[in-house]
């Protein structure tokens, strides 16, 4: 988990596997919440080699089922519930049927998966895409409501996210070199000035 630490995690059952990497932002947390009321008790399971982004949240009142080497894009959002009967709007929880997303499943930034709904493995959602019925392996869906737009080639060679993991030390190196970039403006004259005299931002 990278820094900032901001990620809120409500509610029980929720479960990853190794190498899940999680970014966030101060502005964007991330989140994954489950319901437990009456008969719903909620769960989330992450598979390996996962990668989710700032603002994503992952919201289950019954079960929401993620492969290994998925990407979850900045604000994306995953539900398996309705959170309000549609004529009882009294009622906490409303319809709930699980999702389940395939193996090697990239989901655009600002992208919606609602409850019941299927994705194949390798399949790519784009970028604001509102999906609330079955996609299927291998392609790319768009819009709202989301459509195939282009099927990929099941016969080309996929690089997944589980190969950065095949050599442990250069992926450190990376890591360390990304912070070194990113940290190359910063000065302990500036570290003072944000303690005596912060501006918006800092």
């Amino acid at each position: 988990m990278l820094k900032p630490w901001r990620v809120d995690v409500h509610g029980a059952c929720i479960s990853a596997g190794n190498n899940l990497h999680v970014i966030t932002a101060p502005d964007r947390h991330v989140s994954l919440s489950t319901w437990q009321f009456e008969e719903y008790q909620g769960h989330i399971s992450i598979g390996d080699h996962c990668l989710i982004c700032p603002g994503v949240r992952l919201d289950s009142g019954s079960q929401i089922t993620i492969g290994d080497n998925c990407m979850f894009a900045a604000s994306s959002y995953v539900t398996d519930s309705d959170w309000h009967d549609i004529y009882d709007r009294t009622k906490t929880v409303g319809e709930t049927k699980p999702v389940t997303i395939g193996d090697n499943v990239w989901v655009g930034d600002g992208a919606t998966i609602c409850k019941g709904v299927s994705i194949g493995d390798n399949s790519v959602i784009g970028a604001g895409a509102l999906v609330a019925s079955d996609v299927p392996a291998n392609v790319i869906v768009a819009g709202n409501p989301a459509k195939v737009i282009k099927t990929l080639d099941p016969d080309k060679e996929l690089i997944k996210r589980e190969s950065l993991f095949a050599d442990i030390a250069a992926l450190q190196k990376k890591l360390d070199d990304i912070d070194a970039y990113v940290l190359t403006p910063n000065t302990l004259l500036g570290w003072l000035r944000t303690k005596i005299l912060p501006r918006r931002g800092d």
